[in-house]
């Protein structure tokens, strides 16, 4: 049974373990989770099964030897990282260099000195835990700092295009001097139409850097009404625009999330159906229950021309990827969707077929499976 108080699993490796019984007894005793192998070879398949936090290895063994066997460890990347203290009477320093020429972390001699032994050990299993976090923090960081860099060439990539379009055509009123009135509405109209697209890209940058920093607490979600309807309000002007349908269900269950990151995935889905949907657009909405996954699947159906596996494929794409493959007008907003699902323990997704339509969808964890039949009114 493993101990209530646990500080790491040692695996013990000597050809006489009963010499080392007092030594097993108080390492269990003060919280270790201990095993045991007899030889280089047992301990080597024993690895397969449990790996270890650290290996107190015995250099003097028949068959594999304590310097083979850590040889074969550090050989191994599934085993490499483990840190090897080697247990010896040898005292020469020749055998010490070779021992940490092999990859061992410390040596301790015998006789054994069991507050000797605790006390290596607990140093060098705290100093692995922290490698281990620093490398996951490197990778992360590398990451983060990939995304950032193409990230920064697609938000210039999209700004740019509206941006030259209201320059230019603030050009032609200083060049023109005057308009006609129909032509001048045309002119403001057109500013009016990419600068709303400006300041959604800038709001999408905002969003991002929100997911990003921002930790959250996820919390039922029992007003997935009222965001819908929030975010119809957000697109009124939209759904004026493009003569949009959009048919929302009388009731929605009840999942985890966070609401104004959810309402964010919505406007930009609804957003999209509005643009690539039919003509004129018919949006579909819904839940459904994913039958012993404990979550729930939310969607938007459109009526639009569907898309190819290839344009699937190329939809949900990391932002490191977005400048290779990206799709006119998803590619942002997607992405963000991704990030904001998967950050809250869902998945996203669509499914298509050219001239179906195509399904987009998110998945939120359920608020409890005894409450799966727990749906909100609208």
């Amino acid at each position: 049974m493993k101990n209530t108080d646990d500080k790491g699993t040692l695996l013990i490796v000597d050809d006489f373990p009963a010499n080392l019984s007092n030594l097993f007894a108080y390492l269990r005793k003060v919280g270790f989770n201990v095993n045991i192998a007899e030889s280089g070879e047992d301990a080597l398949e024993e690895i397969t099964y449990s790996k270890p936090d650290i290996i107190l290895l015995d250099v003097m063994m028949p068959g594999l030897d304590g310097y083979e066997t850590c040889h074969h460890l550090k050989a191994n990347k599934e085993t490499c990282d483990i840190p090897v203290i080697f247990m010896t009477a040898l005292i020469d320093t020749a055998d010490k260099i070779k021992g940490f020429e092999m990859g061992a972390v410390d040596y301790i001699i015998k006789p054994i000195q069991q507050e000797e032994v605790l006390a290596r050990v607990t140093t060098h299993i705290t100093l692995s835990k922290l490698q281990k976090k620093f490398k996951k923090q490197a990778v992360e960081l590398r990451q983060q700092n990939n995304e950032l860099e193409a990230f920064a060439h697609t938000i210039a990539y999209d700004l740019k295009n509206p941006l030259n379009t209201i320059s230019d055509l603030c050009d032609t009123f200083n060049l023109e001097g005057t308009l006609s009135s129909q032509e001048g509405q045309e002119t403001l109209q057109t500013i009016q139409q990419f600068s709303h697209k400006t300041v959604n890209i800038i709001d999408s940058l905002l969003v991002l850097t929100n997911v990003r920093n921002q930790t959250v607490v996820m919390e039922p979600i029992s007003i997935m009404g009222k965001i819908i309807n929030q975010v119809q309000e957000r697109l009124a002007h939209k759904i004026k625009e493009y003569q949009g349908e959009i048919i929302v269900p009388t009731s929605w269950p009840t999942a985890l999330g966070y609401s104004p990151w959810i309402e964010e995935v919505w406007t930009n889905y609804i957003s999209n159906g509005l643009k690539y949907g039919g003509l004129p657009p018919r949006l579909e909405l819904g839940a459904t229950e994913q039958a012993e996954s404990g979550y729930f699947r939310f969607w938007v159906r459109d009526n639009g021309r569907g898309l190819t596996e290839e344009e699937q494929n190329q939809l949900f794409v990391p932002f490191t990827d977005m400048t290779q493959a990206r799709i006119e007008g998803h590619g942002l907003g997607l992405s963000i969707v991704q990030r904001i699902i998967e950050k809250t323990g869902g998945k996203v997704g669509v499914e298509s077929q050219v001239g179906q339509g195509s399904t987009f969808y998110f998945t939120l964890p359920e608020m409890n499976h005894s409450d799966s039949d727990n749906w909100e009114k609208s």
